[in-house]
């Protein structure tokens, strides 16, 4: 088979393409519908779908489109798992859960962020006592989103915030930029000033499906940090604990952890991966980000801030809107055969090293 197959070209048709897998498959789950529309005026969902026992004591779930667009990636990865008969495959009394699309807004508009204007991946907080502080980002959140996306306004922008990495260096900039704030609602890597709909689906989805697990593993897809196709395998734990020793004796020694220092990505407040493990408490819990580079990040921070202005004052059906929703996708989704082959191989041997992991 032709692992390319496997990835589409919009939400709809990926959400059409996983169904028919899954049922191809022989899974059993649900679909949560999701209370906006698509561009098109489709219908949104997350897609849920269990393999194994019922009463498995051990549970892989992936997830796809934490960041929306980036769901390009994890359900071409989740469709290719499935066409490839994985699912008759599993270890004895351990179960997979696959949920597809929980940001289904973000997969379907081309955006990183909920229909709430909010990262997924920031909004784990708990939101009745006093939220995370960001003040390089409150510095520089007029140059982040200019009102204008001007060239002129573009250069400006780009003065600022090159000055402040020439002073305090770029992995201090990338901080400030992405690692969360919750004062700009309508600024980048905003972590929002309550639950989302897809956090709240997320939790009642591990409610519901994971209650009788003893141990679970989570594989997260994200897109948009590191080399072209190279999938990055990122714990939230520091060295020395259970979980990263766990990660490393399943995946290998090349994990990384951005509380050590060693990612790509920056060390960020209110992700999604970190709160997976209180949603299941009871459970020992073991979760890993692969996250597969795409484009230079400054290039995939620009498209991220040009969107962002997008949707808060520009036109969708202008020409500048629809340059800007083709750099939204190419940061996110390389759309070409060896990337998306190199997707299915990392997700094929993750998975299965996971399943091992969970099997002993």
């Amino acid at each position: 088979m032709n692992s390319a197959d496997s990835f589409s070209a919009t939400y709809a048709q990926a959400r059409d393409k996983f169904r028919n897998a899954v049922a191809d498959a022989g899974g059993a789950g649900e679909a949560l519908v999701h209370p906006q529309k698509g561009p098109d005026g489709e219908e949104l969902s997350t897609d849920v779908v269990w393999f194994g026992p019922k009463d498995a004591h051990s549970v892989l779930v992936t997830l796809s489109a934490t960041h929306g667009v980036e769901g390009f990636c994890g359900s071409g990865a989740q469709i290719d798992w499935l066409r490839r008969g994985e699912a008759g495959r599993l270890p004895a009394g351990v179960g997979v859960l696959l949920i597809h699309a929980i940001n289904p807004y973000g997969f379907a508009w081309l955006r990183r962020v909920t229909h709430e204007n909010v990262d997924l991946n920031r909004n784990w907080v708990d939101f009745s006592k006093a939220v995370p502080e960001n003040p390089a980002y409150d510095a520089l959140s007029a140059a982040i989103c200019p009102t204008e996306w001007t060239q002129e306004a573009q250069d400006q922008s780009a003065a600022t915030l090159g000055a402040y990495a020439a002073e305090h260096g770029f992995p201090a900039l990338q901080q400030a930029l992405s690692g969360g704030q919750y004062r700009h609602p309508g600024g980048i890597f905003y972590g929002g000033d309550g639950p989302t709909w897809s956090r709240r689906t997320q939790t009642a989805i591990f409610q519901a499906w994971l209650a009788r697990a003893q141990r679970v593993a989570v594989i997260d897809y994200h897109t948009g940090l590191g080399p072209w196709g190279y999938g990055e395998q990122i714990v939230t734990e520091r060295r020395g604990s259970e979980g990263y020793r766990r990660a490393a004796a399943w995946y290998g020694a090349a994990i990384t952890s951005p509380a050590e220092g060693n990612s790509t990505s920056a060390e960020i407040t209110g992700d999604g991966l970190g709160a997976a493990a209180q949603l299941a408490p009871h459970a020992e819990f073991t979760g890993m980000a692969l996250e597969v580079g795409t484009l230079p990040t400054q290039q995939v921070l620009t498209a991220l801030r040009a969107d962002t202005w997008l949707h808060a004052r520009g036109d969708l059906q202008s020409p500048l809107g629809r340059e800007i929703k083709a750099q939204m996708r190419a940061a996110f989704y390389g759309d070409a055969d060896d990337w998306k082959g190199m997707v299915a191989g990392q997700s094929l041997l993750a998975c299965r090293q996971a399943l091992a992991g969970l099997a002993v």
